[in-house]
């Protein structure tokens, strides 16, 4: 394990070294120690490689990550797992605003609770939230899985596209476009694999869930619905 402590070794030192691991690297399992909740910490990785960062994270945490597992011990700030192409990010504490916006996959699972536009514009990443999410999630989300275990707060999926959202818990309101769908057994299958790879196992059930998903009324202009674009 390579341990790098930040309270000597320079942030920007720490995301060169990182940078500059091929994938055939046999570097495989780091540690962060007193992070201190520094700003993008882990950003822009590419290779196959465990990150563990043993306190709170801030802002970007992770984001543009391609291939690499980030572990957050504690709390992530805004934009964890931005533009997340590929790979895990695992925060567990809360994370604070945007997680996981636009990023087109991997998986981000959040232990905590997750704040105010959660998901919003994702491309593709599946994002589990084992807490409760907050006002304007998946707002104009296009593709990819919602899983939140507890609430949900306003306006949630506003101007959603093809992405699905699962909730287990209550949802304060629904954003325009977005309406209660049908679970079917291939969601049911989608969300089973949702949940394990989360780590939740059978001790979670899919049939707690409801779906959510687009009406698909605003992918074309209509005069009627002018006030809700």
């Amino acid at each position: 394990m390579q341990v790098v402590d930040l309270a000597e070794t320079k942030l920007r030192a720490l995301n060169a070294r990182l940078h500059s691991l091929s994938a055939n690297t046999n570097e495989t399992v780091w540690r962060v120690e007193n992070p201190d909740g520094q700003h993008a910490l882990a950003v822009g990785l590419d290779a196959p490689i465990t990150v563990e960062i043993a306190g709170h994270a801030g802002y970007y945490c992770a984001s543009m990550n391609m291939q690499a597992t980030v572990i957050v011990e504690g709390n992530a700030g805004v934009g964890v797992a931005e533009n997340m192409m590929s790979g895990m990010v695992h925060v567990k504490g809360d994370a604070s605003q945007s997680a996981g916006a636009t990023a087109h996959g991997g998986l981000l699972v959040i232990d905590g609770s997750a704040s105010a536009r959660c998901g919003i514009s994702m491309k593709g990443v599946d994002i589990v939230v084992k807490g409760s999410i907050g006002p304007m999630s998946a707002f104009m989300a296009q593709a990819g899985n919602l899983v939140v275990l507890g609430d949900a707060g306003d306006a949630l999926g506003d101007s959603i596209y093809e992405a699905r959202l699962y909730v287990r818990g209550e949802v304060k309101s629904l954003g325009a476009d977005c309406v209660e769908k049908e679970m079917r057994d291939e969601h049911r299958v989608e969300l089973r694999k949702l949940l394990d790879a989360a780590g939740l196992g059978e001790t979670v059930q899919v049939d707690a869930f409801r779906r959510y998903g687009s009406a698909r009324s605003l992918y074309n202009f209509h005069v009627d619905n002018a006030a809700a674009y």
